[in-house]
């Protein structure tokens, strides 16, 4: 099993597949690398690339921590550190959610390391109404007790995507649980609810310098129509500030696109050119 140990010596998975430019994929903030399994056979036909996911810690087959060490600092730390462990002087991130705001944190610390950034529905100003929403599920076992029970809710509750058929949310659910005699289970350390509700108590910190840290990078924004997590009008914030931003939004599509839909698709081909 492909692994590495970051300083702490917290065991971290991760895969590693394809020849060609690197892109490391950080998913979102409950997620785990196969939160890219829907775009990943696309990009190789866009040109050779090599596909390196992480599952940070806590999370998916990583080993579980300090939930104090759940964090976007440690987390961009963890992603140099396999970058180390890898041999990679500098690599791209495509970047879902918490992943794109790690991604901003490496270009503040580390730039030198970065070829490129893709953002996926994320930017450096966040809904208050997305965040409850996430600060209301973390944490906690579903009610469905079966991966077709969950999928069924899905589909049914989630109104802000339209046009998915049930396979793909059942693909979804059966990558965020694992299903038990008892019911679903969580693919992450359920102590992330601590962590992620104690920042809530502190004064929401100004992430535009970290945005503006991504000056000179090939950008690309992937946005849901219907995020309740960042909204049009940041989204066209950061556009007026990077006009060279490659910016698709996604109709259908809530918090957050999969990634294979045509215009994301399209955005990130044209992401990919910037980089050659």
């Amino acid at each position: 099993m492909p692994e590495f140990h970051a300083k702490d010596g917290t065991r971290l998975y991760y895969t590693d597949d394809g020849k060609g430019l690197p892109i490391l994929c950080l998913a979102g903030l409950t997620r785990n690398g196969r939160d890219f399994d829907h775009v990943a056979p696309h990009l190789p036909t866009m040109m050779p690339v090599r596909l390196i996911r992480m599952d940070y810690r806590g999370r998916g087959q990583s080993d579980w921590a300090d939930p104090s060490t759940y964090t976007i600092p440690q987390e961009a730390e963890d992603a140099l550190a396999l970058l180390d462990h890898l041999g990679l002087e500098k690599t791209a991130i495509l970047g879902t959610s918490r992943g794109g705001l790690i991604a901003m944190v490496i270009a503040a610390t580390a730039y030198d390391r970065l070829i490129g950034v893709a953002l996926n529905d994320i930017g450096p100003d966040l809904s208050v109404a997305g965040l409850d929403v996430i600060k209301d599920y973390i944490g906690r076992r579903p009610a469905q007790k079966t991966y077709a029970e969950a999928a069924e809710f899905r589909a049914k509750a989630w109104s802000h995507f339209t046009d998915v058929p049930m396979s793909r949310w059942l693909a979804e659910v059966e990558n965020h649980y694992i299903e038990t005699e008892d019911g679903l289970d969580l693919r992450y350390d359920p102590k992330l609810r601590e962590t992620v509700l104690a920042t809530g108590t502190q004064p929401a910190p100004d992430l535009w310098p970290l945005y503006n840290a991504l000056l000179g990078l090939p950008l690309c924004l992937i946005r849901g129509e219907n995020s309740d997590l960042l909204s049009e009008e940041t989204a066209d914030k950061m556009l007026e500030q990077r006009i060279d931003m490659i910016r698709a939004d996604i109709p259908g599509r809530g918090h957050v696109p999969f990634l294979d839909e045509d215009l994301a698709l399209d955005a990130l081909q044209e992401w990919l050119e910037d980089m050659e």
